[in-house]
């Protein structure tokens, strides 16, 4: 799909520990930057949210515990 752009747009996409907005964390964050030329500027980054995640945001998205023990967190890359 070709996108008619004036200035460039980024989607992003979080995954987290769960849905509630008020208690639960991101532990992953993704964006995509499109630019009106058509380059494509993407990128990924692993949050430790400093708290347990559920294994029914696990099964989800595929994240668990270990996979984020060692990333910085959300206070550390904002």
């Amino acid at each position: 799909m070709k996108l008619n752009l004036d200035k460039p747009v980024v989607f992003f996409d979080l995954e987290t520990t769960g849905t509630n907005t008020v208690q639960d964390r991101i532990v992953e964050i993704s964006y995509l930057k499109v630019s009106p030329n058509g380059n494509e500027d993407m990128h990924t980054r692993r949050i430790n949210p400093e708290m347990h995640i559920p294994e029914q945001a696990s099964a989800v998205h595929g994240i668990y515990d270990d996979d984020v023990k060692d990333c910085p967190t959300f206070k550390e890359v904002a």
